[in-house]
């Protein structure tokens, strides 16, 4: 885990261990060697770049962050519901009138819109994702540089420091206790410790330390390639929302096979009437049973939300993540990068055991330059305490989230002997010796006096560290034990000014948060105070959680800030809460997150954070604006309660549309309608509605069972505008006689389906509005004016003949309103919201 740093006499190169010490002119061979040598730690030149690049030799595995356009075409195009409409369409169009092949129109306008919204979220997901793109840092001709993924070629150094991700596969060629996750690709938990001539496969990331890697497989060789661990962006997660219509489908098609059959037969041998004729009846009757717009909002209704997040800069890299995340019923939140800012500040410095304050100060200072990627501890006491240069490193231990602290060991700067000798001679002055800095809770025993001090200064909502001497080498797994306190590090956290009105909307929405840091639990509990979070009084050291996961999932039922969490033990809380039923939302920035994020149901990481958490992560918030959660739970709340409004009216005109058909198989009379009907009647009681509806803001709570909601209601509904406009159809038969009736009939019967399917609509938009008034409004103003005008009549064949049997289906609707109206209160009593 740690990596020592010979040091060399002035004047010359040092002798490799055991080499012999005798000196010998350099031959030619040894110059080319050691000049190979020199130019591959370099890393690749200019000119081996081009070369490579010229022969293919390049990580060419484009990033999608979405479907490609011919994808989209293909799944708004080639659809099961798309073939039947398509068929039938061309069957009309070839012996009926153009009204009545209207509805091929409409399929093909609506699977354009389709089309062009998805496109859109395409460009806005693609756009977006170049900017959270990783960038891995490669150094070429002796400088590191920052380039796209894309841009690596074979061999190319790749330099690795924490929270990196391995983008290409490779060999380790320097590590400085570097120590590498790779359970994402393996499923094993324990960082792998990294030396050179190891292997580094692409997908693994680095949870400690620091190297450098050649890059041995790259393109579509990588492991992570071959295992499709990150190939598309575009991957479903679990969403009820997609599953529960994929549900109603199935069912649909159940009833549609059966019926449309018996509607065929009935229709072409039974009915002994002219065959077009009972063509267009048959197509009129298997149309309405199809819910195909139902498919195409859901689809628009996720593409424009991720255009409206976008707008924000937050990428949803897995479109149902947006439902996801307004069903969750618990956010876990890391503090550091989500409730504060990545920066701190150093406030105090407190030496303990007489030390000397400008001795401590030469040792943070030198601990600071140690490492070359500090994080942002260790950044607030590089910029406090510079280094001075009197103290050289001879071994370093980098900062790890499961041990809870990092270390170094120096020497004099001006003893090229070692730090033995300073050691001896009074090294604490000097500060050559053995360091660490870390946690004091993890570093010092529990009865420590100096403790008593810490909770005090952890109570203010401060982060506090340890300077300690070590009395053990640094490789020793027990360098921690026995440590000699020389100061406290008081730092002071910057507090995001959006956190605390994102925590109170979590509240108001009865959304439970809980605080899992690697920090002091009473320290993260200050912070959530300061921040009016409900329950920042509940603190716990994770330390004592059990490991049994229905005691822990006790323990964190009851409290809300959890501190000194290791990174097994946020996986661990995150599955202990998932146990008790719980959706749970994870936020976090930093590879100590990685495990978390990716076990939660929805996983959220800020765009400054780790490349290795942003890789996991379903939403990316690229403004680093925890500010940004609310504005995701409010589209997946609009996505979900529309598309449950919308998804009642078609299947209730699935279920009304499949028992007529039955209906007509069984008295063996004429279907009712003609597809210029169910066009007209679609149009203004369910597409254009829906249209409006889907997109509307909608602030209702999530809430389960979708599919189990959507049938209460739809079935029940269906039955009773198709049973109401099946009587008015059989009483207009009786009522008219000769050559006109027929068209007689299907006026009326149409009419009471209009009145009605129009009283759905009117309950399905409920609570109203002004603008869901003046939808309804407008519906009814639409089928007025094709009644009372000739052309429209004619283009329809809508003309009400006398004046008897058209009150008669006005009463027939309105009987079956009234039916609809106890159905819905009826449901709504007996299977409440709460459900």
């Amino acid at each position: 885990m740690t990596q020592r740093v010979e040091t060399a006499p002035e004047g010359g190169e040092g002798p490799e261990p055991g080499a012999a010490t005798t000196a010998a002119e350099p031959t030619a061979a040894d110059a080319t060697a050691e000049s190979a040598a020199a130019r591959r730690h370099d890393g690749l030149t200019a000119a081996e770049v081009a070369e490579r690049v010229a022969r293919g030799e390049v990580n060419d595995v484009p990033v999608r962050s979405s479907r490609s356009t011919a994808d989209i075409v293909r799944a708004n195009v080639f659809t099961r519901f798309n073939a039947i409409i398509g068929v039938l369409w061309v069957v009309m169009l070839a012996v009926a009138p153009i009204q009545d092949s209207l509805f091929g129109f409409v399929i093909l306008a609506n699977t354009g819109i389709g089309i062009v919204q998805e496109l859109r979220a395409k460009k806005t997901l693609d756009s977006l994702a170049v900017i959270g793109e990783a960038k891995p840092q490669v150094r070429r001709d002796g400088r590191t540089r920052e380039i796209p993924t894309a841009g690596i070629v074979l061999g190319d150094l790749v330099e690795l420091g924490p929270g990196d991700k391995a983008v290409v596969d490779g060999e380790v060629l320097e590590s400085d206790g570097l120590e590498i996750d790779e359970s994402l690709l393996t499923g094993e938990a324990d960082p792998v410790v990294k030396q050179p001539g190891d292997k580094v496969l692409s997908g693994s990331f680095v949870v400690a330390g620091g190297g450098a890697f050649t890059a041995t497989k790259v393109g579509r060789e990588a492991y992570a390639v071959q295992l499709a661990e990150e190939a598309s962006r575009f991957t479903l997660v679990h969403s009820e929302l997609r599953s529960g219509i994929s549900e109603i489908l199935k069912y649909v098609t159940y009833m549609m096979v059966p019926a449309a059959i018996g509607l065929v037969i009935s229709q072409l041998v039974v009915e002994n009437e002219d065959t077009k004729d009972a063509i267009r009846r048959m197509v009129g009757g298997i149309v309405p049973m199809v819910p195909e717009g139902l498919v195409l909002l859901t689809s628009m209704a996720f593409a424009i939300g991720v255009i409206r997040l976008g707008r924000k800069q937050c990428l949803v890299q897995e479109l149902p993540a947006i439902e996801g995340l307004a069903r969750v019923d618990v956010v876990a939140l890391d503090k550091t990068g989500t409730l504060t800012e990545g920066g701190m500040d150093v406030t105090q410095l407190r030496p303990l055991g007489g030390a000397a304050e400008a001795d401590v100060r030469r040792v943070l200072g030198a601990l600071g330059s140690s490492d070359p990627r500090p994080n942002a501890s260790l950044q607030a006491i590089v910029e406090a305490y510079p280094d001075t240069g009197e103290l050289r490193c001879t071994e370093s231990l980098p900062f790890s989230s499961a041990r809870k602290y990092s270390g170094a060991a120096f020497s004099d700067a001006a003893d090229a002997s070692g730090a033995g000798d300073a050691a001896d001679a009074g090294g604490f002055a000097a500060g050559a010796g053995t360091w660490l800095l870390g946690a004091p809770d993890v570093l010092l025993p529990p009865a420590d006096p100096a403790l008593t001090e810490i909770d005090e200064l952890n109570a203010q909502g401060l982060r506090v560290l340890l300077l300690a001497r070590a009395t053990r080498e640094l490789d020793d797994p027990e360098v921690a034990r026995g440590v000699e306190p020389a100061a406290l590090v008081v730092l002071e956290q910057r507090l995001r000014p959006d956190a605390a009105d994102t925590l109170r909307y979590f509240a108001e929405e009865r959304v439970e948060t809980k605080i899992i840091s690697g920090d002091n639990a009473v320290s993260v509990g200050a912070v959530a105070a300061k921040l009016d979070m409900a329950g920042a009084d509940r603190t716990v050291d994770a330390r004592t959680l059990p490991a049994d996961l229905d005691e822990m999932a006790a323990v964190l039922d009851d409290n809300a800030v959890f501190g000194r969490v290791n990174p097994q033990q946020k996986r661990d809380m995150v599955a202990a809460l998932k146990s008790r039923g719980h959706d749970v939302a994870m936020t976090g920035d930093g590879v100590n997150d990685v495990l978390a994020l990716k076990d939660a149901d929805i996983g959220v990481s800020m765009g400054s954070g780790s490349e290795a958490s942003k890789a996991v992560a379903q939403i990316v918030l690229l403004n680093n604006s925890f500010s940004t959660l609310p504005s995701v739970v409010a589209e997946g709340r609009r996505v979900i309660g529309n598309i449950e409004r919308v998804a009642n009216l078609f299947l209730t005109k699935t279920v009304y549309s499949v028992l007529m058909a039955l209906l007509v198989v069984a008295t063996q009379v004429p279907y009712p309608f003609l597809p210029r009907h169910l066009t007209l009647l679609s149009t203004l009681t369910i597409g254009v509605p829906a249209f409006f509806l889907a997109l509307a803001p909608n602030k209702e709570r999530a809430r389960p069972h979708f599919v189990r909601r959507v049938m209460r209601y739809a079935i029940p509904a269906g039955l009773i505008a198709g049973t109401a406009t099946f009587l008015t159809y059989m009483l207009a038969r009786r009522h008219y006689t000769g050559d006109g009736a027929l068209d007689a009939e299907t006026s009326a019967a149409t009419l009471t389906l209009f009145l009605i399917a129009m009283w759905v609509l009117a309950i399905i938009a409920r609570p109203y509005t002004w603008w869901r008034v003046g939808l309804v409004a407008t519906m009814a103003l639409g089928f007025v004016i094709v009644l009372v005008t000739p052309w429209l009549q004619d283009f329809f064949a809508l003309k009400l003949v006398g004046t008897q049997m058209p009150w008669t289906a006005v009463g027939v609707a309105v009987a079956a309103s009234v039916l609809l109206e106890f159905a819905w209160r009826w449901v709504t009593r007996r299977f409440p919201d709460t459900d």
